[in-house]
């Protein structure tokens, strides 16, 4: 209704589209570098995990898509794992005893190393 959401919404309403229809996909978990390159935008998701999807094209294989930066992901975009949903793939999994009202702020920077050679 407000046309607003969080990657994982992005992705998890491409995911159910596509499925609906028939076509294989599945949902992507990873980061994004933090700095772009010089003359780069700085992409949405940068400072924690992100997520996109991939599609199942045949002849081809797997295709991602991030629909967040409306962009086919390359090198800036790292893939920690993929599976069916955000549940088969959660950067973060435990529990939390607490005894007042809690908050988790992850932040995240991805930065590429320089190497010698």
């Amino acid at each position: 209704r407000l046309k607003r959401g969080v990657c994982q919404d992005f992705a998890h309403l491409a995911i159910a589209c596509l499925r609906s229809i028939g076509l294989p996909a599945r949902y992507v978990s990873g980061y994004i570098e933090t700095l772009p390159p010089p003359g780069k935008i700085k992409l949405v998701g940068v400072d924690a995990s992100h997520a996109w999807f991939s599609i199942f094209i045949p002849n081809l294989g797997w295709m991602d898509f991030d629909p967040t930066n409306n962009q086919i992901p390359a090198e800036r975009h790292i893939t920690i794992g993929w599976g069916r949903d955000y549940s088969d793939i959660s950067p973060l999994k435990g529990v939390i005893l607490s005894s007042g009202s809690h908050k988790l702020r992850v932040l995240v920077d991805v930065r590429r190393v320089q190497t010698n050679g």
